[in-house]
């Protein structure tokens, strides 16, 4: 009795600290006191240093996050953090080596990776440190970039999210171009309404200043703020004068850059053919914007234009035989063909390429310009499907007599095999997000490339040495071609630069020489020296995608040499984040595009895959052993015996295959609506992993090649998430292993996380309620621990307990414990069955106000059931592929058993599960 009495007592004096600990801000227990952004532009070439300084306000040592997001083409090229006088300084190093220090961190179920991409233009980076009680850290990370022009601009794009309105925010932009300026805009979400009084601005003929000084007030009140302070975007528009034709051309210790953007040039007509994919895999949305696009990009073309509209799915159908004049009467024509364009079918890619590439070549005209332009979603489905084939066939016919620019619908598709067929072939790749956007995506590329002024452009450097690409097939208004190199040669007196090509009707020459000066001596912080190093590694990053053997290997050197040298974080190359003694490195990998880097979850696991049923008649497909990370997005490897032929399932596989007498080999990348169900029925299969599937799991996973049967579930979790006004609820799948933010209410500094224990538990093994300060009640399956940042209080699941103080109520009985604070109720339930014992909680009443974020904070779902061959749910305007599945629903004790809809994990969740994760409980 005693013992109750005490536990009782322990009990209500941690209920009174929790109710009389007023927060002082937001952020209680650190904060942001300073946060700079100082971005250096000369010669085009920009180098940012943002700089956080960090308090640790309570006394007793804390983790503290520097999170930040930079644009996706730049490099980050130095990372520090000074805590307590003394500097740690990130290194990059091969991947390699660094992947070791990866591997070694995530088998004691830590997570090491920290950039990763999150959008078109953004990507991000992302660390922690153990800081003292009441002391300080500053992180200052430097990333670099050559700003590109389009449509006669240049943008710098910069991101604010401090996480927190910050007294001493600042972001200072110097620019500096001695061509001169003759063009500067502020634009972005944070130059509009209550911040634009917040930005000042400075110009002379050559230089420019920016500076952005909000208040802490401006801060939180803007149209981009939020409880966690300013989140958008400051972009800087600028251009400079031209006054040469031959362009500006610079030079300094030892190296020269070139930018080459002429304007007083006759337009080239073109001959364009478009080849857009109307496979089933683009219906609803997709197909809509892709017609609204084209409609608009038909109303641009000019007179003397020809243009061609090829469609394909399994068959090819183009809308004329032969490129037509873009006259009134042709283009009305066209209109109402793509008015009419509907999906339907497979994907032949090969074979309508090859038909837009002999439309193209029976209609060379002198002194015109083609281009060929493909818009597909997916991988080749029919017709020729290997992707090696596929890229010779479409080299070997276009013979570099034109550029293949292919645009890559959404994140399912296979960009890599899109950008390798167009950089092949003088083009660039580009992904066309998924958003409400798209047909604006669409005509902005077009726009791009609409207005040819030369073509065959090569060139010339006198006295110049390791030079970046210097011929290129076309130069359209708008853009700009930049060269760099180095002059080696001391003793030249002059370096001379030449630009030979065809203008619409005849041959076009410039040339400038300029004077030496002085002999030519390399140093290490020469900024065109950096640029050289920037544009050349970026080129080989192109180069090395379409190389293969020894070839590729070479380039690779090459690539990694530089980054190195330079301090380069690419994707050859990582940044170990050094740490003080006794805490983990972490490393930094740059993802490539559409690319989940596989540092930025706890670890890999194997799966055992479970069989597709028959998909229009065609065999189901086989159950795979292979490599998976958390979010399903690796490539691995897999040699599959056994495999009928054409049973792959378009859209969801994305393969590299080479056809063989009844087995298929190939590169796999598994989606996850195509993993999760493990309702589907099984098979066996052979699995021999390749080596380098066994290097990533050495040390972490089992490797083994062994004849088995996918007869067992895979690890995972299924979660149930209600539908509002629907018949059956949704339910998705999370992998084992992960810790989960569950729920976060930071307006009444509330927050629970749980650990899902690597094994095929049904539930969680730990949960962490965290509320007022540094208390905390931790949930484990054999006790329940009270923490009020001094003293602990621990009893069984077996007591009874009821506890009412002020707004907090705790209740305690029949293995549920009912928590209340505010207008937050949770129920923490323990199980036990099929000999699993796990935890469970239960969102009774959810919290109110805004910023509510966690895998409970999700509000129930509104989807409507789409029409159609296959089972699909419109979930926020955007068609998802469902299969009908079962469940147990444990948010009610009988756990009885329900019918869902099993979704993709970030349909459901709207999100990726990188949003939902945390580093610790």
């Amino acid at each position: 009795m005693m013992e109750g009495v005490a536990v009782r007592v322990g009990l209500l004096g941690l209920l009174l600290a929790y109710v009389t600990s007023a927060p002082t801000n937001v952020n209680r227990d650190w904060d942001i006191y300073s946060f700079h952004i100082n971005s250096t532009v000369t010669s085009r070439y920009a180098t940012t240093v943002i700089t956080s300084r960090v308090a640790n306000r309570i006394d007793q040592s804390q983790e503290i996050e520097f999170h930040v997001r930079i644009p996706k083409n730049a490099f980050i090229s130095k990372f520090r953090m000074t805590i307590e006088g003394k500097t740690y300084d990130g290194v990059v190093k091969q991947k390699e080596e660094a992947q070791q220090q990866y591997t070694q961190a995530v088998s004691r179920g830590q997570s090491a990776g920290i950039v990763s991409s999150v959008g078109r233009t953004l990507e991000e980076f992302k660390t922690s440190v153990t800081v003292a009680a009441l002391s300080k850290v500053t992180f200052e990370l430097t990333y670099e970039e050559l700003l590109k022009r389009r449509l006669g601009k240049y943008e710098l794009l910069i991101h604010a999210r401090p996480m927190q309105a910050v007294a001493d925010f600042k972001i200072d932009v110097y620019i500096n171009e001695h061509p001169g300026i003759n063009i500067l805009e502020i634009k972005g979400g944070l130059s509009t309404k209550e911040l634009a009084n917040a930005i000042s601005k400075t110009q002379t003929s050559t230089e420019a200043w920016v500076h952005f000084y909000p208040s802490k007030e401006q801060q939180s009140q803007c149209d981009s703020c939020g409880e966690e302070g300013l989140n958008g975007d400051l972009v800087i528009v600028y251009d400079v004068h031209r006054k040469k034709s031959i362009g500006d051309l610079k030079k300094s210790d030892g190296y020269f850059v070139h930018h080459f953007a002429p304007s007083d040039l006759p337009r080239i007509p073109k001959n364009v053919v478009f080849v857009i994919d109307r496979s089933g895999s683009m219906s609803g949305r997709k197909i809509e914007q892709t017609r609204e696009a084209l409609l608009k990009i038909l109303e641009d073309l000019a007179e003397d234009d020809h243009f061609g509209l090829i469609t394909f799915d399994s068959s090819v159908s183009p809308w004329k035989k032969e490129l037509l004049p873009a006259n009134q009467k042709n283009l009305e024509a066209a209109k109402i063909f793509v008015q009419n364009i509907r999906d339907r079918g497979a994907t032949d890619i090969n074979a309508a390429v090859l038909r837009g590439t002999d439309m193209l070549n029976r209609h060379l005209r002198e002194g015109t310009a083609s281009l060929l332009i493909l818009l597909t979603d997916g991988d080749p489905t029919t017709g020729e499907t290997n992707l090696e084939t596929i890229h010779k066939n479409i080299k070997e016919a276009i013979n570099k007599k034109f550029p293949l620019y292919c645009l890559g619908f959404g994140m399912d598709v296979n960009f890599e095999f899109l950008e390798k067929m167009a950089l092949e072939n003088n083009g660039v790749g580009r992904r066309i997000y998924e958003d409400s956007d798209a047909a604006l995506q669409l005509q902005g590329f077009y726009e791009e490339v609409a207005t040819p002024l030369l073509t065959d452009v090569q060139m010339v450097y006198l006295g110049g040495a390791n030079l970046t690409q210097t011929n290129f097939s076309q130069y359209y208004n708008g853009s700009e071609i930049v060269v760099a190199g180095q002059i080696t040669d001391n003793n030249i007196e002059e370096f001379t630069a030449e630009v030979i090509a065809i203008s619409k009707s005849n041959k076009v020459t410039y040339s400038e020489t300029i004077p030496t000066e002085k002999p030519i001596t390399a140093r290490s912080d020469s900024n065109l020296q950096r640029l050289w190093a920037y544009l050349t590694v970026k080129q080989l990053l192109d180069k090395e995608v379409q190389l293969s053997g020894n070839e590729k290997e070479t380039v690779k050197k090459e690539i990694l040499d530089l980054c190195l040298k330079y301090g380069f974080v690419t994707p050859l190359t990582s940044m170990v984040v050094t740490k003080p003694q006794g805490e983990e490195s972490q490393v930094a990998h740059k993802p490539k595009e559409g690319e989940t880097p596989t540092g930025t979850f706890p670890g890999h696991r194997l799966y055992n895959i479970p069989a597709y049923p028959s998909i229009s008649g065609q065999p189901g497909i086989p159950g795979v052993y292979g490599v998976l990370g958390p979010m399903g997005g690796p490539h691995f490897q897999v040699q599959a015996i056994g495999v009928p032929q054409g049973s792959r399932r378009a859209g969801r596989i994305r393969s590299n295959v080479a056809r063989g007498d009844k087995q298929i080999r190939g590169q796999y990348l598994l989606q996850e609506d195509f993993l999760l169900d493990a309702n589907l029925p099984t098979r066996s299969i052979q699995i021999k992993p390749p080596k380098d599937i066994q290097q990533l799991l050495d040390g972490n996973l089992p490797t083994h090649s062994t004849k088995m049967t996918t007869t067992t579930v895979s690890p995972l979790i299924r979660f149930l998430l209600p539908a509002e006004g629907q018949a059956l609820p949704l339910c998705y799948d999370i992998p084992v292993g992960l810790s989960l933010r569950l729920l976060k209410d930071p307006n009444n500094d509330f927050s629970m996380n749980g650990h899902l224990e690597k094994s095929d538990d049904a539930g969680y093994q730990k949960i962490v309620i965290h509320y007022r300060s540094d208390q905390h009640i931790d949930f484990d399956t054999t006790g329940i621990t009270f923490n009020n940042g001094q003293n602990a209080t621990y009893f069984p699941w077996s007591l009874n307990i009821n506890i009412e103080k002020d707004s907090v109520s705790l209740i305690l009985r029949d293995k549920e414990m009912d928590i209340t604070t505010g207008s937050t109720r949770v129920i923490i339930m323990l199980y036990e069955r099929d000999g699993n014992v796990f935890l469970w909680p239960v969102l009774r009443e959810r919290p109110k106000g805004d910023n509510i974020t966690g895998i409970m904070a999700r509000p129930p779902v509104v989807y409507e059931e789409v029409q159609g061959t296959t089972i699909k749910l419109k979930i926020q305007d955007k068609e998802v592929d469902v299969s009908r599945a079962s469940t147990v629903d444990l948010s009610v004790r009988s756990a009885p058993t329900v019918t869902c809809w099993l979704t993709p994990l970030q349909s459901a969740l709207q999100g990726e599960l990188a949003d939902f994760t945390v580093s610790q409980l």
